[in-house]
């Protein structure tokens, strides 16, 4: 398993968040620095379950990233790291409040990820069975070259799955080209409505709708809902839904990402698309718990149970 995409280090502020300009001065309730971006959350998800994984991302050699990239060792992530003399590490600011989130990120060495680089970290994973791309609109210049490496790698035997997350540009572009050689694609309700109305050229205002439209590109599409739980639609229509797992949420902080982790690792060992369903959205409900992306994330024996008590 190969993880591809952004690890940055998210400094992650609960309390009085809500910036008011003015040189005003606000205390928080809490900060804390933690393992950061898509990709390397859903690496940790995945060494978590115990599934052999490996993080390719970009950082800079300005040490910020040392000790994100320490705890991701520790938890069992093979690290596939490249280092940017003349960038800086990537970071993210999140605000967080309870069940909602804002994020500032300064992208630094993200979108310096290369194709080349890809193909380099595959090619050093004996017996590659799985690729995952995370943060997508992160690294425009990786997604133009992506096609190409994905096509190859499937031709390989690998799999592959897919979450954009949000584009802060609002472009949206570039994911018709990559939905040929990917499997399962993994948004969240709003992005699996702008990305279908972007490919589509249509207004689409629903997230069910979106994933039916998306799913007949011959992906299967598996859409996180939030407080409503998550559905799937398989590339021949065929749709899935379960409900979401009460809770008191402390931070959403991640909760997509170890969605993906749970509901691929279902995937990869050939559950049922409904059991995948109810293990990703038990695992991002488990996440919501703690502060952070990775706190709250559950072992393979952990999962197992909560999805055996679901009703």
């Amino acid at each position: 398993m190969l993880v591809v995409g952004d690890a940055n280090p998210d400094l992650v502020l609960r309390g009085d968040v809500v910036p008011r300009f003015g040189q005003a001065e606000q205390l928080l309730d809490d900060a804390a620095l933690l393992i950061g971006g898509s990709a390397a959350i859903t690496a940790h998800g995945f060494a978590r379950l115990g599934r052999p994984v490996s993080l390719l991302a970009a950082v800079g050699c300005d040490g910020l990233a040392a000790p994100m990239l320490a705890e991701l060792t520790a938890a069992g992530v093979r690290l596939c790291v490249v280092e940017r003399a003349t960038e800086p590490t990537g970071l993210t600011v999140v605000l967080s409040r309870v069940a909602d989130r804002a994020m500032l990120t300064r992208p630094g060495a993200i979108p310096t990820l290369t194709g080349a680089e890809v193909r380099q970290a595959a090619a050093g994973i004996p017996d590659l069975g799985h690729v995952h791309v995370a943060s997508l609109f992160l690294q425009p210049s990786l997604t133009t070259e992506l096609p190409g490496v994905l096509e190859d790698l499937r031709a390989g035997g690998v799999t592959v799955s897919l979450d954009t997350n949000d584009d802060p540009r609002g472009t949206w572009r570039g994911v018709a080209e990559l939905l040929p050689h990917v499997d399962v694609l993994l948004p969240n309700e709003s992005e699996a409505v702008a990305l279908a109305r972007t490919i589509t050229g249509r207004a689409i205002g629903e997230a069910a709708a979106a994933a039916r439209e998306l799913a007949g590109y011959g992906v299967l599409v598996a859409v996180k809902r939030g407080a409503r739980g998550a559905l799937a639609v398989t590339a021949d229509g065929t749709v899935r839904s379960v409900d979401a797992v009460p809770c008191e949420p402390v931070d959403t902080t991640g909760a997509g990402d170890t969605f993906d982790a749970a509901f691929l690792d279902g995937w990869l060992a050939g559950k049922p698309l409904d059991e995948c369903l109810r293990r990703g959205v038990a695992a991002g409900t488990a996440a919501v718990t703690a502060v952070g992306g990775t706190a709250g994330q559950p072992s393979a024996g952990e999962l197992d149970r909560q999805t055996r008590e679901r009703p």
